[in-house]
């Protein structure tokens, strides 16, 4: 008789997820089953939940699907011919999960591989079985990053969280020099990590917006040199700051169309604006519509290369998770919590 473990699974359209007992995973050959040492709570989930059924299909997805593309976990079982890892290594899951062989795949770039729809190759948590569950099987070991002697539960949000904001980042480095100035729209669960990135990487000065005034109070503390209320008022605030040119850089980790708006006009000449938030806002590009030569960017996820940078990172001592936890089985409330907006930093579920 198959052995069955609890999950954390959408199972209806349009319905919150439930926790349901489903098959406990075998490692064929090539695979890995992690025991799930914690999974991370992630707006990208409530976006797919929030989907009209119809769109939901056409994006390839079905349920139920077991939710949770940050994760962690002890290896448990290897299957045939994986030399890569041992049992009882703690390791982080890198999500995007790609053909592996197309030019993206080969320098470690799996969230951009043009190929792996069109192969069914989905990531864990957002299409095939995820973390949000007391077992998780991965497809290659290329696909794990040792976590070390760093503490699961908080720190495996950096799989999403932090590497999400790490690549933004990346590439707006060279702009980001001392008396440089860089914005950040949303300070929860992504926001508060690019934040603590530009602290660490940059020489800039770092202004938060949020609506809420306990997400500026935490954007505060991780190093925002200014937090402000995200509304029109702070597109004087943010000139001020920045001689009057506008920002170098603008990280929207909100994407919603007034955020996208409000960093079309804070963003200066040669400027850097990343639409990082999956929140259904679109920025009209042409001449006239921002400010000349700026850069626009939408950024998803990271390498694979970026994602052990962030560990390093972590490892350091230069960045941490806030975060708040709950039991595996509790995770409905999460996503509730989630909702209302009234999470400190990431929630992570714990089996």
């Amino acid at each position: 008789m198959a052995q069955t473990m609890k999950a954390l699974q959408y199972v209806t359209v349009g319905q919150p997820p439930q926790i349901v007992d489903v098959p406990k995973p075998t490692a064929g050959p090539g695979q890995i089953v992690l025991k799930v040492t914690a999974a991370g709570v992630c707006h990208s989930d409530e976006f797919i939940m929030s989907l009209p059924e119809e769109v939901f299909n056409a994006m390839g997805w079905n349920t139920p699907m077991t939710l949770g593309h940050e994760g962690a976990g002890i290896v448990h079982e290897l299957g045939e011919g994986v030399t890569e890892f041992s049992l009882g290594d703690s390791v982080a899951i890198y999500g995007p999960w790609g053909c592996g062989t197309c030019n993206y795949c080969v320098q470690g770039k799996e969230m951009l591989c043009p190929f792996a729809a069109g192969m069914g190759i989905q990531p864990p948590g957002l299409g095939a079985p995820g973390a949000m569950a007391e077992y998780v099987l991965i497809d290659s070991p290329r696909h794990l990053v040792s976590l070390g002697s760093l503490d699961p539960v908080q720190n495996v949000s950096l799989t999403d969280a932090a590497l999400t904001p790490y690549h933004a980042i990346k590439n707006s480095l060279a702009k980001l020099g001392a008396g440089s100035t860089a914005v950040v729209i949303g300070a929860g669960g992504l926001g508060h990590m690019g934040i603590q990135l530009l602290a660490a990487l940059t020489g800039t000065t770092i202004v938060a917006l949020d609506v809420s005034e306990a997400k500026l109070e935490l954007a505060r503390e991780v190093g925002a040199h200014y937090a402000f209320q995200s509304n029109d008022d702070a597109i004087a605030q943010v000139q001020k700051i920045a001689g009057g040119i506008g920002a170098n850089a603008v990280f929207d980790f909100v994407g919603a169309q007034a955020t996208v708006d409000l960093a079309g006009k804070l963003v200066r000449p040669e400027g850097d604006l990343h639409i990082v938030g999956i929140g259904g806002g679109a920025l009209p590009v042409g001449f006239g519509a921002t400010a000349y030569d700026v850069n626009i960017r939408t950024p998803y996820w990271g390498s694979r290369l970026e994602l052990i940078e962030v560990i390093e990172l972590a490892q350091q001592g230069k960045i941490k998770v806030e975060y708040e936890q709950f039991a595996l089985t509790d995770g409905p409330e999460a996503y509730v919590r989630l909702h209302k907006g009234s999470l400190r930093g990431r929630a992570v579920l714990v089996p």
